[in-house]
């Protein structure tokens, strides 16, 4: 995808030592390249985006690699998940008090 100034592949090891170079500059927490792209299917997942649009983001050949692997299931979605199901009960009824 990416060459060398000479037009040669580029070696992975040198876009890892690039990538940890750029992150201890910033002087942030170390993180690999490949975290970039589990976190980009973790935001794209819990702003709604379907499972299949971010498995041909990532170039998945299988959804269950994506679905698996890449997507953690935040606890915020999850938690609005439940909350959409208060509002089958009626005003009141999911605010953790007892059901009349």
């Amino acid at each position: 995808m990416f060459t060398t100034r000479k037009g040669t592949p580029v070696e992975p090891r040198n876009v890892n030592r690039t990538f940890d170079a750029l992150v201890a500059r910033a002087g942030v927490k170390r993180i690999r390249s490949h975290d970039l792209r589990h976190s980009c299917a973790t935001l794209l997942y819990a702003q709604g985006v379907d499972l299949q649009t971010i498995r041909d983001l990532l170039g998945h050949s299988s959804i269950g690699v994506t679905s698996s692997i890449y997507v953690d299931v935040l606890r915020e979605v999850q938690r609005d998940a439940v909350d959409r199901l208060g509002h089958l009960f009626g005003p009141g009824d999911n605010e953790g008090g007892a059901a009349p």
